[in-house]
């Protein structure tokens, strides 16, 4: 593994120490790498035919990890997405956040939990779980929280992420994993446009220029953001202006609160429909974006990445939901007796052709 990564077990992190770097591998052949800095999922390569395939974008070396600011496979929080102005009320108290896109908090401000190690409770062959202690204060969020994530690989091509979470004072929780994928290999300089895609969902999100919701949760159906039925990423992309603004998507969809949360709520395929990749969560939202500003991103190859590179679906909360109580969908709220708990599943299938 040190062969593939040279400098990341070498060259120092954010914390002047370099990383440390996890395994998981199942009898097909399956290899994923995961990291400490930031509970990183690094590396996802699947046996496709005779072909052994990268399907996560990412990097070989810890300098550029530190110079990307795309989020590439990192466990992002306290609160992933965004919140508006960096404003927090609970329960009759305001806090101030750490603002770092826009005057607005992104994934939970200039030093979230992507820039932060984290500390291996335990690890085997097929999973490891990372803790972090975010304290009181941290980035301007109440309550000292204390966190796990875990992820597992198993025998069926399964990569399951579990998110646990437990705090001392009232707080907001958010987390999820900001993997880009591309199924059609992610070095090969193709663009997620060409994947097909499915979402069970029949609402989603409109916002601002930056972002920020606009407070209604509108119907997909008769827009692009209709994907109850298979079709290419690209053929609806830019249809709009919610699309033009953002330059392609990058919005939440909203999951029907009474589904069965054992069954797909993604599904997406490789443009040569070798490799299908399914998703599965108890999460009550999931965030589309196609990569449309990952131009400029370092890729494993010491170029660069172009916009539409790969695509991320991050399992969680809708944005803003502090400033939207009334949204169909658990409080994003975390109080001392209650302990945050969800997870996330991408199954990765392979078709021989």
């Amino acid at each position: 593994m040190d062969t593939l990564f040279p400098s990341m077990t070498e060259q120092a992190a954010y914390d002047g120490q370099p990383a440390n770097l996890i395994e998981l591998t199942n009898q097909a052949g399956m290899r994923v790498v995961l990291m400490d800095i930031g509970a990183t999922w690094l590396s996802c390569v699947i046996p496709v035919g005779d072909e052994m395939r990268e399907v996560l974008l990412g990097v070989n070396s810890m300098a550029d990890f530190l110079r990307q600011g795309s989020y590439l496979g990192a466990t992002v929080g306290r609160y992933a997405n965004r919140i508006a102005r960096g404003e927090l009320m609970i329960d009759g108290l305001q806090y101030s956040l750490s603002t770092n896109q826009a005057g607005n908090t992104l994934h939970g401000g200039a030093v979230g939990f992507d820039r932060r190690r984290w500390q291996i409770r335990a690890q085997s062959v097929q999973s490891v779980t990372f803790q972090l202690l975010s304290e009181d204060g941290d980035q301007g969020f109440p309550g000292n929280l204390h966190v796990a994530v875990t992820y597992r690989l198993d025998e069926q091509g399964s990569v399951s992420i579990d998110y646990q979470a437990t705090t001392d004072r009232a707080t907001v929780v958010n987390l999820t994993n900001h993997a880009y994928f591309n199924l059609n290999g992610a070095e090969g300089g193709t663009q997620c446009l060409d994947h097909k895609l499915w979402i069970d969902a029949a609402l989603y999100v409109p916002t601002n220029a930056v972002g920020i919701p606009l407070g209604e949760l509108c119907p997909v159906e008769g827009t692009a953001f209709d994907f109850t039925q298979i079709k290419r990423v690209g053929e609806p992309i830019l249809q709009g202006e919610q699309q033009i603004t953002a330059k392609g998507y990058d919005h939440s969809y909203v999951f029907a609160s009474d589904r069965d949360t054992t069954q797909p709520i993604a599904k997406l395929w490789s443009a040569d429909e070798k490799v299908q990749l399914t998703v599965c969560t108890d999460k009550p939202g999931m965030q589309l974006y196609t990569g449309n500003w990952l131009a400029g991103t370092p890729n494993r190859h010491g170029a660069e990445y172009a916009d539409y590179a790969g695509l991320a679906l991050e399992t969680q909360f809708l944005p803003d939901s502090p400033h939207h109580p009334q949204w169909p969908q658990p409080s994003c709220i975390l109080r001392p007796d209650e302990r945050y708990q969800y997870q996330t599943r991408y199954q990765f299938v392979c078709f021989a052709k």
